[in-house]
């Protein structure tokens, strides 16, 4: 792994380049970042601490609703260092705050987040990356940004020459589209991400070719029942058959096979279209794809495995959610779906998480839902709903960009209350991971129903006019997650939103529960503090059964109210 200098640790966590162009992230009078998206077992943390002022900088580390460890560290010249080794439990997330301290007068405070992992794929952030032009000498920057928010895996979308040809003949290139390219900035990509933990995987089309391709291969293509081939996109590609044993087949596993031997990207993504579904071969035979995409998948698995080992990965995309029922299943890592019609709702992201999972053994789910970064209460929302259903969203990757377009390139850019906002959500959703996802499983169906608020609707997975329940269980706990979508003038999630929800203050809240409750929390990613703020609560009886009671002081967008059982 590539070591990184305290000058260099100082450069590309405060520089972030742009275009090209360099600009300084406006600083808080504390700020604190993480070197690495992820730490595995063993790994010391390490944390730039940047201050306008103070003589020294205090460090909380807290897993869940408990204190670790407080530790302090001197500050010179508006910098610090602080390094701590977490235990090697794995998957584990952790919450850190800092307290900028002069004598002993606070004068500011700032917290993040960081995890555990033994593999990226363990608890994936999925991200993104677009531009690859040879000019672009940002590497280091780019990925001390993605770190920033914890992205622990990138897509290099269209970084490829050809779709049938991966690798450029010679380098610079020119991609299908005359886009200039280079793989020199590619690999200085992929070293960079490597050493902050970052996964770097290749998109790839399971079935795309160029007309040029098609045309020395015609016999290779997937038919239509007229016997013409499938075009994309007015034949700007054409589709081939991936069949196991057909020659494209082979072709493609072998283009796999150099990308993998020739470059440190560590697995495959692949992409489909969507369309079609059904086709035949040139021997007319039929070819089902929704049968033929598993099978390619565990091949290009086990070619993983044997280049990558286990830190290698494979990522099949379910566009408009096909078809999840066969690919789940399969060898891939996670499960990932291109939200389409007719998945318009913000719950249908609760719905289409929680069915991948099950389908998929439990596999995390990424959900590709494009939203520009204007609409920040569809982006908020939209994250609240995945994040509580224990799902993640492909959205952050090139430096201040959100995806916005299925075409990654035109990604929108994010201000800075955008990004000070997607921060706190992505420190939650780390910090929160064990109770929100990688420990836990869905109950919404079975427990939903247990949370009644006084005053407010809650009995529906409908996406507005109401506190939406979402539920996830552990062993000895239960997450409830409110999420508001009270005061909507859409539940679309990709609709823009003229305003988000109203806020709610002083919830009086009842649970029903026959397990004896050992101690209750809750934390939100939308205030200014990240921490787990214990409740106190009451046992009771009424027609109902069993409950607890209790008062929750706030729900702007999200808040999650932590149950821990006695064993």
């Amino acid at each position: 792994m590539m070591r990184i200098s305290l000058a260099a640790l100082l450069g590309a966590l405060c520089l972030v380049l742009v275009g090209g162009k360099a600009f300084m992230q406006v600083n808080a009078a504390v700020d604190i970042v993480p070197d690495k998206a992820f730490y595995r077992p063993g790994e010391t943390a390490t944390f730039l601490i940047t201050a306008a002022g103070g003589e020294r900088a205090e460090a909380t580390i807290t897993h869940l609703a408990d204190t670790l460890a407080v530790l302090e560290v001197a500050v010179r010249d508006g910098s610090a260092i602080l390094s701590w080794t977490p235990p090697p439990d794995v998957p584990r997330g952790y919450g850190i705050t800092v307290r900028l301290l002069d004598g002993d007068r606070t004068l500011a405070t700032a917290s993040t987040a960081f995890d555990v992992l033994e593999r990226w794929t363990q608890a994936p952030r999925y991200g993104f990356l677009s531009e690859f032009q040879p000019e672009r000498d940002d590497a280091e920057a780019a990925m001390a940004w993605a770190a920033r928010y914890h992205v622990n895996g990138l897509q290099f979308y269209d970084w490829q020459y050809r779709h049938e040809t991966l690798l450029p003949p010679s380098d610079p290139y020119t991609d299908l589209l005359g886009r200039r390219m280079s793989l020199a900035t590619v690999e200085r990509l992929i070293e960079a991400a490597h050493a902050r933990n970052i996964a770097a995987m290749p998109y790839t089309a399971i079935y795309g070719a160029s007309p040029a391709f098609y045309r020395a291969h015609p016999d290779w293509a997937l038919l239509q029942a007229t016997g013409e081939p499938f075009e994309f996109a007015d034949g700007f590609l054409y589709i081939m058959d991936p069949s196991p044993g057909s020659p494209w087949n082979a072709h493609l596993l072998g283009e796999f096979a150099r990308v993998l031997d020739e470059t440190a990207f560590d697995g495959i993504h692949i992409d489909q279209y969507g369309a079609p579904q059904i086709g035949k071969n040139a021997a007319g035979e039929r070819v089902d794809l929704a049968r033929v995409f598993p099978a390619f998948i565990d091949q290009t698995a086990a070619l993983v495995r044997d280049r990558r080992g286990d830190g290698g990965a494979v990522i099949f995309n379910a566009v408009r959610n096909w078809p999840v029922d066969t690919v789940a299943p399969a060898g891939q890592d996670v499960v990932y779906i291109e939200v389409w019609e007719p998945y318009r709702d913000f719950m249908d992201l609760h719905r289409l998480v929680v069915r991948a999972q099950a389908l998929g053994g439990g596999k995390p789910v990424i959900l590709a839902a494009y939203i520009h970064p204007d609409h920040r209460h569809n982006v908020r929302l939209a994250n609240a709903v995945i994040f509580a259903s224990g799902g993640t969203h492909l959205e952050l990757g090139e430096p201040r960009a959100m995806l916005a377009d299925p075409y990654f390139p035109k990604f929108g850019t994010m201000d800075e209350d955008m990004q000070a906002t997607t921060r706190r959500y992505y420190d939650f959703l780390v910090r929160y991971g064990e109770v929100l996802a990688t420990e836990t499983s869905d109950a919404t169906a079975a427990r939903a129903g247990a949370l009644a608020i006084e005053g407010i609707r809650t009995q529906s997975l409908r996406s507005r006019d109401r506190v939406a329940v979402i539920v996830r269980q552990g062993r000895d706990f239960e997450t409830f997650s409110l999420v508001n979508l009270l005061g909507l003038g859409s539940g679309e999630w990709a609709r823009p939103l003229a305003n988000g929800p109203d806020p709610l203050d002083d919830l009086a809240i009842r649970v029903y529960t026959d397990r004896p409750v050992s101690s209750l929390w809750w934390a939100s990613p939308d205030g200014d503090s990240l921490d787990a703020r214990a409740l106190d609560f009451a046992a009771g009886h009424d027609e109902g059964g069993a409950h607890i009671a209790f008062r929750l002081p706030r729900l702007d967008t999200w808040s999650m109210i932590v149950l821990e059982y006695s064993p």
